[in-house]
Order: structure tokens, then C-alpha cells, then sequence
């Protein structure tokens, strides 16, 4: 039996991209960031991960300042080194040259006792599809009203 406890959502993700593909990543933090990730101080919003020498890094993921730190504290928005095999590197790195694409983290979450992170490869949504996504989301709301209600 596997624990797993999100600790951080990309909710804005789902909204401002197409999800093509996803995958699970284990990420490199120090001993504050896993502590005040615990405690929930994590933003995802802005954040996403690029290939640069050869390894997968997370950029702008904010990871507040854990408050019993003192001065051996981590710098917030300091870039992260997300741990892959070098073929699913190589295959996001593919996805994303072929143009159009980005790899943008969706969660952040505890499975037992490590810190993995959910990769999407995603597409970025025009401004007409996500009023499409509001329209079926408002859609889908009302019918459930609606059999609730019978």
C-alpha cells in the first residue's frame, strides 16, 4: 500500500494548457524546502521545467522560506533538478523541439517517503478555447444540479 499526499496544485495549469502527456519526476530539495513543502508553502503557478545540460530543472516553482530555518534557510525561486531517466528526458526534450509544447509541472506530492513531482507536457490553450472550457465546465455543472435535484 503506497501513501500519497499532494502538497502542492497547479490549478491554472489544466486551464491555460492542453495536456498531452504526463509523467512522474523525483525532484532534488534540501531539508527546509521539504519541511516548508510539508507545510504547504509551495507555488506552482508560473513555473515549468526545461533541459539544460543534459539534466530536467524546474523553474519559478516558489517554496516558501521554512520558518524555523534561521540563517541555513533556501532561496525560494533557486532552480530545481528534477530526477529522470536519461530516455525520458530525451523524450520530453523531443515533445518540446517539435514546437508548440512546454513542460509544466501539475503537482507536487508526498509518495511514501519521497517528494515526486507530476510532469505534463502540454499546449498552450488559444483564448477561445478556454471560454470552451469554461462553457463545458459551467455545462457539466448544471446537468449534475439537475439530476440531483430529480
Amino acid at each position: 500500500m503506497s501513501y500519497e499526499k499532494v502538497l502542492a496544485n497547479n490549478r491554472q495549469a489544466r486551464f491555460r494548457y492542453f495536456i498531452l502527456d504526463t509523467i512522474e519526476a523525483g525532484i532534488v530539495l534540501l531539508g527546509t524546502e521539504v519541511k516548508a513543502l510539508r507545510m504547504g508553502l509551495c507555488n506552482l503557478k508560473d513555473s515549468y521545467a526545461r533541459c539544460h545540460e543534459g539534466g530536467m530543472w524546474l523553474y519559478n516553482c516558489h517554496i516558501g522560506a521554512y520558518p524555523h530555518g534561521n540563517r541555513m534557510n533556501h532561496e525560494p525561486m533557486r532552480p530545481r533538478k528534477l530526477l529522470l531517466h536519461s530516455k525520458q528526458i530525451l523524450r520530453l526534450d523531443r515533445a518540446v523541439a517539435r514546437g508548440g509544447a512546454t513542460i509544466v509541472p501539475l503537482r507536487i506530492y508526498a509518495k511514501d517517503r519521497h517528494i515526486k513531482v507530476e510532469l505534463a507536457v502540454a499546449k498552450g490553450k488559444k483564448h477561445y478555447d478556454k471560454r470552451a472550457s469554461l462553457k463545458e465546465k459551467d455545462i457539466k455543472r448544471e446537468t449534475e444540479a439537475a439530476l440531483r435535484r430529480r
